[in-house]
């Protein structure tokens, strides 16, 4: 394996140790001062370290392709803004015509809306990205990170407000949030576009249908995550994710060899 191959596939480590050090750095500096000022900078670090971490892992388990800078932070940016801001309004104007939203609607909605940056860089940029499924695999991975990193945020705040300014209601929230991440949108998003890549290289109708399938299962996974509950689920759908997450890389990687296009 050679030396840049080696730095790529290690990156995750260096990613997490150097955000654990800056998040410890100004928990520690809030907690001995009370400053308010720094609590989004706890917020924005405690929300990104691990999910940020899983990416920077994703992307390091490829075989030929290497995902540039530029659309690996802007899948995790626009990705994720853009989904939490359409399933948001999907979710809020289904509450308001239907009463409480059931959860198998909210899985729905929210595995639909991490799709539309995805799908517009196939539509828009296909010539860049339609040659290689673990592109696509990670390209997924990234939008669901920045998904979970805004929610995670988002229920920081809340805790935040809701305990008065405790800062260890805000830490709780996000280290149970923030740890679960990656077995939650991370994963489920990387499987919809494994699927979707698939589909991009290949266009054939079997590979569409497998595509809804994954899809569903993604949907299937959000919803029993949400509606459960639990330790248990929480560790059984995040061992079904995972392991589906990494399969995916594993068939992706062995795919895209064969690709010409992908060397």
């Amino acid at each position: 394996m050679r030396g840049p191959q080696v730095v790529r596939r290690w990156a995750w480590v260096g990613t997490f140790v150097v955000g654990a050090v800056l998040y410890l750095l100004v928990l520690a500096v809030l907690t001995d001062t009370s400053n308010p000022n720094l609590f989004p900078t706890m917020i924005l670090l405690g929300a990104l370290v691990v999910p940020l971490t899983f990416v920077t892992f994703a992307a390091g388990r490829g075989g030929q392709w290497l995902i540039d800078g530029p659309t690996l932070s802007g899948s995790l940016v626009f990705g994720g803004v853009i989904g939490v801001v359409v399933a948001g309004l999907l979710e809020y104007d289904a509450m308001r015509r239907l009463g409480a939203l059931p959860m198998l609607g909210v899985g729905m909605i929210e595995e639909a809306a991490k799709l539309i940056v995805p799908i517009a860089l196939v539509l828009f940029f296909g010539h860049r990205y339609r040659h290689s499924i673990g592109t696509g695999i990670v390209i997924g991975v990234a939008v669901g990170t920045g998904f979970a990193v805004l929610e995670t945020m988002g229920y920081a705040f809340v805790a935040l407000l809701k305990s008065g300014g405790n800062v260890g209601a805000a830490e709780e929230t996000l280290f149970v949030r923030g740890l679960l991440s990656p077995a939650g949108h991370a994963a489920w998003t990387g499987l919809t576009c494994w699927g979707l890549w698939r589909f991009v290289v290949e266009p054939t109708g079997k590979r569409f249908l497998a595509f809804l399938g994954l899809y569903a299962v993604a949907v299937a996974l959000h919803t029993t995550w949400d509606g459960i509950g639990g330790l248990i689920t929480y560790v059984v759908v995040a061992a079904i994710s995972i392991g589906l997450l990494l399969f995916g890389l594993s068939r992706a990687r062995r795919d895209d060899s064969r690709e010409p296009a992908a060397a």
